[in-house]
């Protein structure tokens, strides 16, 4: 019998929310957290950009602790969630019960303010790096702080596939459940690369917006990039039946795929491919209780290919779908995107409320679905899907359901 995967806990961060609560509550609200923000460690080195920045998190070191405090950026928001997630499974990680506990937390580049601290300490200032840099910067640093933090000595390791490491690292960790290699887990990812270094190498690409981020709108201008992380517990479904948990939701299809065409153009087949692989074994009986939290970046050649592979997968029944881009409100997290969207994808399942596609006034005859512009939908749903599709062609799509 094929092992069922479930998600026990949420945590997650982001520009509109501290807590997986106070982000949803925004996000049916269609609240934007999106500023416009000069960033660099010195006047001739800043970056003026529109980004969706984390405020206040400074305020939270103290709590999470020494090792927390002493590590980069993205490594403390992937602890944050991922206490917040653990605190509201309920769980329990005893000494059996450690070694079946993985811990797969993605992330696209990794320590990055760490790296521009360290470039500007040495060739603007002549001093030595932190000697704890490596360790802020290596990619794996909020897997192994997880596994330090909660005792968990199951498989723990990063995955970097650019804006498809959370929801790749989601799926491989239910993955990980589903085949006996674990029995429960943290998945997801983190993301914080606000620094002059990053913010101007995304500029020069041109796919950067200089206002807000309008998803499939016509006068859409490009992405905005933000920082945060989200972070799902998963549990095998009998072991979390037998311990009274309260199940979020489970996880019941998981694709993934590589375009092999181009490291930036999508390419719709690759999309849809995933798409479908992720709903093979999934029988819809009602496309109009599917939701779609779309990848939806708001450059020009994302949203309507995304629109077309959605169209491919769903066929006439694509008409009857309610899509929508948060990252309209909380920006695109890069690596980390995959899971604070799986979040607002499971809690739009939970709630039956479909959050908005803000800042979409323009409609765009290439974009023709139901985005759910600028107000919340409210829908009974059965599925949830959450796309990540990310350069290099790299796709991942989870499929959630009630359980």
């Amino acid at each position: 019998m094929t092992r069922r995967v479930v998600v026990t806990g949420m945590g997650g961060v982001c520009a509109t929310g501290a807590n997986v609560a106070e982000f949803w509550e925004n996000s049916k609200k269609g609240v934007c957290g999106v500023t416009r923000r000069t960033i660099g460690p010195a006047d001739d080195l800043a970056v003026t950009a529109p980004v969706a920045p984390v405020d206040g998190f400074e305020s939270r070191l103290a709590e999470l602790g020494r090792d927390a405090q002493r590590a980069d950026r993205f490594a403390q928001f992937a602890i944050a969630a991922a206490d917040e997630a653990f605190a509201d499974s309920g769980a329990t990680i005893d000494e059996a019960l450690s070694a079946r506990t993985a811990v797969i937390i993605g992330t696209g580049i990794g320590g990055q303010m760490t790296s521009d601290q360290s470039y500007f300490t040495m060739i603007r200032q002549g001093r030595r790096p932190h000697p704890l840099s490596i360790l802020k910067i290596i990619p794996n640093a909020p897997a192994s702080h997880l596994a330090i933090r909660f005792g968990a000595r199951g498989p723990a390791f990063a995955i970097s596939s650019a804006c498809a490491s959370g929801a790749h690292s989601i799926g491989v960790c239910a993955d990980l459940i589903r085949s006996g290699a674990a029995e429960q887990g943290f998945a997801g990812a983190a993301e914080a690369i606000l620094t002059y270094g990053a913010l101007t190498a995304w500029k020069v690409m041109h796919i950067m917006s200089d206002e807000l981020c309008r998803p499939f709108s016509k006068n859409r201008k490009g992405l905005v990039i933000g920082e945060g992380a989200g972070v799902l517990f998963l549990e095998e479904y009998e072991r979390a039946r037998r311990r009274g948990a309260r199940i979020h939701a489970e996880i019941v299809g998981f694709g993934m795929n590589a375009d092999g065409k181009d490291m930036i153009n999508p390419d719709v087949n690759g999309a849809a491919s995933a798409m479908k692989l992720a709903l093979n074994d999934i029988r819809i009986a009602d496309p109009g209780a599917v939701y779609v939290n779309a990848h939806g970046t708001g450059t020009l050649l994302n949203d309507p290919t995304e629109t077309k592979a959605i169209r491919e997968t769903f066929g006439a029944d694509a008409d009857k779908l309610i899509v929508s881009s948060t990252k309209s409100m909380h920006g695109h997290l890069l690596g980390a995107a995959g899971g604070i969207e799986a979040i607002a994808a499971i809690m739009a399942l939970k709630d039956n409320v479909a959050p908005p596609t803000i800042n979409l006034d323009e409609p765009d005859p290439a974009c023709d679905l139901d985005y759910a512009p600028n107000e919340a939908k409210p829908r009974k749903f059965d599925l949830a899907v959450s796309n990540s599709f990310a350069f290099g062609g790299l796709n991942a799509v989870l499929a959630f359901a009630k359980v």
